[in-house]
């Protein structure tokens, strides 16, 4: 009886094993796969300087704090950016610098996103290699609209960082030894001293009348929302 028991038993054992097998076939590269890379269209940006593009005596600076996982974010650079940079940075009246912010969360000012630090972190190794618009611009390419999912795990960012030309090793050494953790971290006190309540964020800086000014704009605005404020300080700082 033993024997017949152990003997109808053996099917069982064999077709579970089976199913395991399939199952982990079938997984396996699921799991182990790093989604396709989509290369970003080339922006041409006037005198680039590590993460700044305009004329360092620009009358007027643009600061933008941002964060690569915020859908936000991405419409700004999808729709605004390039707008702004052919009416005022390439004719000298602005220069314009991305700073990281970190990951919002409601109307409190709460620091979080990992994803979003290690592409902040990986945008500035690029920046190591001249090439810190190129990642820019293939960060907000590839994200995915939908915070912490993925966008920016470190292996993904290695697929994109390879994508743009950079020097691998030296990436992996800059962003595996965490350079930049002290500069996307002061990016985002700096962002929460400007007064940031959520991302993107700006911050329009100028001289009038021997004063400091600052002015700022909330949000994804659009273009004719930046020409309003821009317009203001370069006229107060007698530069239109």
């Amino acid at each position: 009886p033993r024997a017949d028991q152990r003997n109808r038993f053996i099917p069982f054992v064999l077709v579970f094993f089976g199913f395991l097998l399939v199952a982990f076939v079938f997984f396996s590269p699921q799991l182990n796969r790093v989604e396709a890379f989509v290369p970003a269209t080339p922006v041409d940006r006037p005198q680039v300087d590590r993460n700044s593009s305009g004329d360092p005596n620009a009358p007027v600076k643009l600061v933008e704090f941002s964060d690569y996982q915020c859908p936000f974010c991405k419409r700004f650079w999808e729709e605004t950016e390039a707008q702004v940079i052919d009416a005022y940075v390439r004719t000298g009246k602005v220069q314009f610098n991305y700073r990281s912010a970190g990951n919002w969360v409601s109307q409190n000012i709460v620091q979080g996103g990992v994803d979003s630090k290690k592409a902040a972190m990986a945008a500035y190794c690029a920046a190591d290699q001249n090439k810190f618009w190129q990642m820019h611009d293939a960060l907000f390419t590839n994200n995915r609209d939908v915070e912490e999912q993925g966008s920016f795990t470190s292996r993904r960012l290695q697929e994109i960082a390879q994508s743009v030309g950079l020097d691998m090793t030296a990436f992996n050494s800059c962003y595996s030894n965490n350079k930049y953790q002290d500069q996307v971290n002061q990016d985002f006190q700096d962002a929460v001293s400007a007064g940031i309540t959520g991302t993107p964020f700006f911050v329009i800086t100028y001289t009038a009348n021997g004063q400091t000014q600052t002015d700022t704009i909330e949000g994804a605005q659009a273009f004719s929302a930046f020409q309003q404020k821009l317009d203001a300080a370069l006229a107060a700082a007698g530069a239109q």
